[in-house]
């Protein structure tokens, strides 16, 4: 008879291997140190887990992460409203962060155009990101709009990947009628890599070494 986890922990074990970077031998790992040896542990990962779930939405503004309706970085009063960095994913944000390399606002795509895989477009906040730089160019963020935005620069911080060039290509060509002045991050960050794993150093040189498309 071939070995077999109880069904409990099995149904863990699946659950645990669709997180990125887990495969099915580390999932197997962390459910037997929550369930053998950290009870508390895993009770408090549980609770945390659903408050998380429950509590946290997109940002109305800039689509990053919140438990209002905007989040702390459009509401900061010290941030540059003239420069917009435009990310693929939250984690983007957290990393330049991180690097103190950036002090302007931010724009969070939610995915990158990737016709292979069916994201276009319209599957991530490409329109929205449209909208607001066309209503910015045409003054009425200043009217309307309680964070004042008027960008001159927007910084479009994809990945070094074929989506990720894909994608700046498309945003720019598209924001090129708006006179708003589009750059892209140096390529400092490794062809194929992903700017959430790139080092804060990596990060500033990229920033520093934008250039125009």
């Amino acid at each position: 008879m071939s070995f077999r986890y109880p069904p409990s922990m099995r149904h863990l074990i699946n659950e645990l291997s669709k997180l990125p970077s887990i495969g099915e031998k580390s999932a197997a790992r962390l459910a037997y140190h929550l369930l053998a040896k950290d009870i508390p542990l895993a009770r408090s990962l549980a609770s945390s887990l659903v408050e998380a779930a429950e509590n946290t939405k997109l940002c109305v503004h800039c689509f990053f992460l919140t438990e209002a309706d905007a989040c702390s970085l459009c509401t900061d009063g010290q941030r540059d409203r003239h420069s917009l960095c435009v990310v693929e994913k939250p984690a983007d944000v957290f990393a330049l962060e991180r690097s103190g390399g950036f002090r302007g606002v931010y724009h969070v795509l939610h995915g990158v155009w990737s016709p292979l895989k069916g994201m276009g477009p319209e599957q991530t906040k490409m329109g929205q990101l449209m909208s607001r730089l066309s209503r910015a160019s045409k003054g009425e963020a200043q009217q309307d709009d309680p964070l004042q935005e008027k960008p001159s620069e927007m910084i479009l911080a994809t990945g070094a990947t074929v989506e990720g060039d894909a994608t700046a290509l498309y945003l720019a060509n598209v924001a090129s009628e708006l006179e708003i002045s589009v750059t892209r991050i140096a390529q400092g960050i490794p062809k194929g890599g992903d700017l959430e794993y790139a080092d804060e150093l990596t990060l500033n040189l990229s920033l520093e070494g934008r250039r125009k498309i």
